[in-house]
């Protein structure tokens, strides 16, 4: 049976989450929730942790103390069944996308189907289809490798992948880095509508401002291996912190906090 757990629950919940790399702590006693039906926005310096706290969730990377519950299961005590049904209910884009070059677009979006599903050839080649076309790619696109895809396809295929299962919960690593604005814009875009769409939750990684305030429904901002801040774009623009007042009230910064100011009054 499928695993459930409490709509109340948050979709992730970590405490005292505690990573590092030899002498190097990254992560130092780092808590957050993301709420269940929100898109997340997890943002913070460069080489800060933002992409190792996700890793860690995901189990990639180990952790040296604290707890992780995903969907309601405390991964240290899952079982290894556990630990796998709970993998078909999440999807990843990693950054740049990570799509396996000698693969097609089409193969590389049946890839999970194969790990974790039993289907015919026909079918899985129906349902990758359409995860192609639920994220604005056509058939011909399919048949293209890695190689011949525009950095904006590449990330949409590498979207198409994350939902293949039909997951609860999406993580997004980076997933407007290297697009020019307007592909930037259109990704963006895609994300919310498929958010709402399918009902999903989402924590993305991220270091885009314009992302940050027109498609997260809250913020967390990493400082000192902390989340030091968490709420709306407009907390985040008021927050005392040092690192906070550098990147919201940085030249970019500013320009979003004219327009938030505008639509205020």
């Amino acid at each position: 049976m499928p695993m459930t757990a409490p709509s109340d629950k948050p979709a992730i919940s970590v405490r005292d989450l505690v990573v590092g790399f030899g002498d190097h702590i990254v992560l130092d006693r780092l808590s957050l929730d993301v709420r269940r039906g929100e898109i997340l926005g997890f943002v913070g310096g460069s080489g800060s942790g933002k992409s190792v706290l996700m890793r860690t969730i995901i189990g990639l990377l180990p952790k040296r103390q604290g707890t992780i519950e995903v969907l309601g299961v405390d991964l240290e005590r899952a079982s290894d069944d556990d630990r796998h049904a709970l993998e078909r209910r999440w999807g990843v884009l990693f950054q740049q996308g990570a799509l396996f070059s000698s693969l097609t677009a089409l193969q590389n979006v049946q890839v999970p189907m194969r790990e974790h599903l039993v289907l015919s050839e026909r079918l899985m080649r129906e349902v990758a289809l359409a995860k192609l076309e639920m994220v604005g790619l056509s058939p011909s696109d399919g048949e293209k490798l890695p190689a011949q895809l525009s950095g904006g396809m590449t990330k949409r295929v590498a979207l198409a992948r994350a939902l293949a299962l039909d997951p609860e919960l999406v993580f997004l690593d980076e997933p407007t880095s290297g697009l020019d604005p307007i592909s930037a814009g259109d990704f963006d875009a895609l994300i919310r509508t498929l958010q709402q769409t399918l009902g999903l939750t989402v924590f993305m990684v991220t270091h885009d401002l314009e992302s940050l305030d027109t498609v997260c429904d809250r913020i967390a901002a990493l400082a000192d291996g902390k989340v030091v801040a968490i709420g709306p774009m407009s907390e985040m623009m008021r927050s005392p912190h040092p690192w906070m007042q550098a990147y919201f009230q940085g030249k970019r910064g500013r320009k979003l906090s004219r327009g938030l100011s505008t639509m205020e009054t």
